[in-house]
């Protein structure tokens, strides 16, 4: 598949965002359900819309414009200031989310970012699999939705998770550039603005692939040093990288929050289990190993406990994470009613620097638990499992 990169996108990133926050503090209406919008200072007549709803969208009501305008077009339409230390916040946690995927994240705007996925070693179905993954778990443990667009370049990646919104993952590779760029109306082409596509259209380029198979000195002639970019980006071209920073503590972390709450011991352990082979799949997705594990218990009273233990040697053997994790269960659980259990990997390294030691009795199974957690990662419902040799025979 050679280089892949998603580009993860909010939408409707400022409205989303207070939308969770409002209902996480007991408003009784979604505002991304009703005619509202997020914008500067009502008391001042001219404050500017910074996001609308999609029902407010449809009556008419554009990004940029004063709020008297809007309530021209919408005259119950509902408005909330802008909270941009709960957008940092929940910026972050997507960020953070993200790194958990891939070492190389970078962070291109408050709302969006662009993973490189390289590393992964799957087909093209995969890559698509794992894109609904992480749209439908950031739905669901955030509360907002998400675009994603899967490409061979950070441009394609942007331009199709713009395809179709929201909630949606697209692809534009390279043999889909023709199909899926080129119809599309030039002034739709990232970084072509307003007054360039007025200049393209005057020149009777309308269309990307217009501007694809234009002749490039033709180009140049109006255009100077920006015809560069315009020609390659119209033909899908783009080798920047991936700006990512260097974080020596990320982790990798699995949660659940529970249909109902549980107090069997032995049933959390289940659970803790299904979490430990799922961090250890992502562990081995990264080839990284953990050196530190947590966990963490949420009773019904909201309260949260947790422990955490380091590691003589690093693993990503799913096994000794659940051992682990277990043990710190163990010492937490007070036979209460839980409703979320939580696993989180810490002090991610990159080699495992095995310190051996007399009464080790790690068999050194990394191989096998490679391709069991490979297997176990395109299984939904069903999971791989070793059974001794001596336990087929009496079969």
């Amino acid at each position: 598949m050679g280089r892949i990169i998603f580009h993860v996108d909010v939408n409707n990133a400022f409205l989303s965002w207070t939308a969770v926050d409002l209902l996480k503090k007991g408003f009784k209406i979604d505002i991304r359900k009703i005619p509202s919008a997020i914008a500067g200072n009502q008391s001042k007549r001219h404050g500017i819309i910074l996001a609308k709803s999609p029902v407010a969208k449809n009556k008419g009501v554009q990004t940029a414009t004063p709020i008297y305008i809007a309530r021209k077009k919408c005259s119950n339409l509902r408005i909330f200031a802008p909270d941009y230390e709960l957008y940092k916040k929940e910026s972050d946690k997507l960020y953070a989310y993200l790194c958990s995927y891939s070492k190389y994240v970078e962070r291109y705007s408050i709302d969006e970012c662009y993973l490189d996925m390289s590393n992964y070693k799957f087909n093209k179905e995969e890559f698509i699999k794992l894109a609904y993954k992480i749209k439908n778990e950031i739905n669901s443990n955030f509360g907002f939705t998400v675009n994603v667009g899967i490409a061979n370049n950070k441009l394609c990646a942007k331009m199709a998770s713009d395809f179709l919104k929201p909630n949606r993952v697209h692809t534009l590779f390279k043999e889909e550039i023709k199909d899926k760029l080129w119809p599309l109306p030039v002034h739709k082409l990232y970084m072509i603005g307003e007054k360039t596509a007025k200049r393209l259209q005057i020149l009777n380029i309308k269309t990307i692939a217009d501007l694809a198979n234009s002749d490039f000195n033709f180009l140049q002639k109006y255009f100077k040093n920006s015809a560069l970019y315009m020609y390659e980006y119209a033909n899908g071209e783009d080798n920047s990288q991936i700006n990512y920073i260097k974080e020596k503590n990320k982790n990798i972390s699995m949660s659940i929050t529970l249909p109902i709450d549980i107090q069997d011991k032995d049933e959390l352990k289940s659970i803790l289990l299904n979490l430990s082979k799922k961090v250890a799949v992502r562990l081995h997705n990264q080839n990284l190993y953990a050196k530190t594990i947590s966990i963490t218990l949420r009773n019904k009273y909201f309260k949260d406990t947790q422990r955490q233990t380091k590691l003589y040697n690093a693993t990503n053997n799913y096994k000794e994470i659940n051992k682990t994790g277990c043990f710190l269960l163990d010492s937490l659980y007070k036979e209460e009613y839980i409703r979320y259990v939580g696993i989180k990997l810490s002090d991610l390294v990159e080699n495992n620097e095995y310190q051996l030691s007399l009464f080790d009795e790690n068999n050194n199974d990394n191989g096998l638990d490679k391709v069991i957690n490979k297997v176990n990662s395109n299984c939904k419902n069903k999971q791989v499992k070793i059974v001794p040799a001596s336990y087929i025979s009496k079969k």
